[in-house]
């Protein structure tokens, strides 16, 4: 059986496609051509072009592979025979790369069994040259409704796990593992934990986890001190009754009693106000509170973890914070290290993070190319593990990661003289310097070039490299 009666076969099955159901699928697809032939590659840019998202085109496979690990597509329309690199290697070292773009193959060369061996390599079809406008896009419309369905099961798959997915600390470094192993040792006691860090590197989650493995009965109950207003701190933490104050028309339990058995986390702690701050002295001394207008003690069993990002030894010392309360509260401390320190951590973080927001937006993760894992790896993450989850979730809105908003003037400690981190490629470095003409002269890439002395042309050519063309499209010029 020769591939022309195959390529029949497949013809005579199909109908003939809707058109509106292909230019639903087409209008947000990125697409790359790859054939040896300009007047093949000039009629798919015609056909495509004013269809779908993006389309670039390629000569070889080796052009191809540079536009790959520039832009993220959705489909590659490739020939098989190729100037060096054929279509079917090119294919097989994508699939051994772990890539899973879905492609369509052109020949006008073929038989059963290359056929059979593109299919194999992980091919979506395979179509004989010449052909018509719409047995291509017949073959590309199966190809993109498979996509989509294959999308579907993935976020089903997603959801699924999301059930059983642990939201506790991620990381396989030694100063988290060290940190775990504090925070497991600490867990049975009945002691105060002061957990310290910077904004962002996942205090709550460590105070969760010492609750999980105290096999505290009562419940694990958070407050940040920083959003409550001074006057309602005392209700708020112990409660109050019916008619205590203006406005308290019914009487009112406090935090303390709602975490009766479990753990207080106090959030924030050094926001605390002067007046509260003596009030949870006596509360962590006495193991009783006080309701606003109450004269009776009610004695609670609750464990008081708290956290901040404050040096509370230094308050403690400028009276700013008390120092007897500090003590009480620093009974085993904990520190949890900024991500910076722990790098090695970051693909996993990044895993995480897409398995969890993929299940909460509905959105299948994104390919991260070499150069995306080199900028998370190289930023100084000022903002943490926080931080890192929010350019997670911009990524799956944007389709790319989104570097542009990872400034590099906010990178590490250890810097050349110029300013620059030593470990940043030439590239890097570069890139920066660019972000920050083009800053200093409010996006205007016409005065950046001047400045930076090369064209605008060259300018944009960088930024397209960067961002993609359509980012570079939509940026603001004056």
């Amino acid at each position: 059986m020769s591939v022309t009666s195959i390529d029949a076969a497949r013809k005579t099955s199909r109908n003939s496609g809707d058109t509106d159901t292909l230019d639903q699928l087409l209008s947000s697809v990125a697409i790359l051509v790859v054939d040896d032939e300009p007047g093949m590659r000039n009629f798919l840019k015609r056909s495509l072009e004013k269809r779908c998202a993006l389309l670039e085109v390629a000569g070889s496979a080796e052009e191809a592979e540079a536009l790959r690990l520039r832009y993220h597509f959705d489909l590659l329309l490739v020939d098989i025979r190729l100037p060096g690199l054929s279509g079917l290697e090119w294919l097989r070292q994508l699939r051994d790369a772990g890539v899973r773009t879905h492609v369509i193959y052109m020949t006008a060369y073929a038989d059963l069994d290359m056929a059979i061996a593109a299919l194999r390599n992980g091919a979506d079809d395979f179509i004989m040259k010449p052909f018509r406008t719409e047995q291509m896009f017949m073959a590309m419309q199966l190809a993109l409704q498979k996509r989509q369905i294959l999308r579907e099961n993935s976020l089903l798959r997603l959801q699924l796990n999301q059930i059983s997915v642990d939201r506790g600390v991620v990381g396989e470094s030694q100063v988290i593992k060290d940190t775990l192993t504090l925070a497991e040792r600490i867990a049975p006691t009945q002691s105060n934990v002061l957990i310290q860090g910077e904004t962002g590197t996942g205090k709550e989650l460590i105070a969760r986890a010492i609750h999980a493995m105290s096999k505290r009965s009562g419940p694990f109950v958070p407050i940040n001190c920083g959003t409550i207003a001074p006057e309602l701190f005392e209700s708020e933490l112990f409660g109050h009754l019916k008619g205590a104050f203006t406005g308290a028309t019914q009487s009112r339990e406090g935090l303390f009693l709602h975490a009766d058995g479990g753990t207080l986390f106090l959030d924030e702690i050094g926001e605390l106000p002067p007046a509260m701050q003596s009030k949870l002295l006596r509360v962590l001394e006495e193991k009783t509170i006080r309701q606003v207008g109450c004269e009776k003690e009610i004695p609670v069993n609750v464990r008081v973890v708290a956290a901040t990002n404050r040096d509370l030894a230094a308050d403690s010392e400028t009276e700013s914070f008390r120092s007897d309360l500090y003590y009480r509260l620093n009974v085993l401390p904990i520190r949890v290290p900024p991500l910076r320190e722990r790098r090695e951590d970051i693909a996993a973080l990044v895993e995480h993070f897409f398995e969890i927001l993929s299940a909460e937006m509905r959105l299948v993760p994104i390919e991260l190319m070499h150069t995306d894992w080199q900028r998370l790896n190289e930023y100084h993450w000022p903002g943490n593990v926080r931080e890192l989850k929010n350019v997670i979730e911009r990524t799956l809105l944007l389709g790319r990661l989104p570097a542009d908003s990872m400034r590099s003037a906010e990178l590490p400690n250890e810097e050349s003289a110029s300013g620059y981190p030593l470990v940043w490629t030439v590239e890097a470095v570069e890139r920066a310097h660019i972000e920050a003409v083009l800053e200093s002269v409010n996006n205007n890439k016409s005065a950046a070039a001047r400045q930076l002395g090369v064209s605008r042309k060259t300018l944009e050519r960088k930024q397209n490299l960067w961002y993609g063309q359509n980012a570079t499209e939509a940026s603001h010029d004056k």
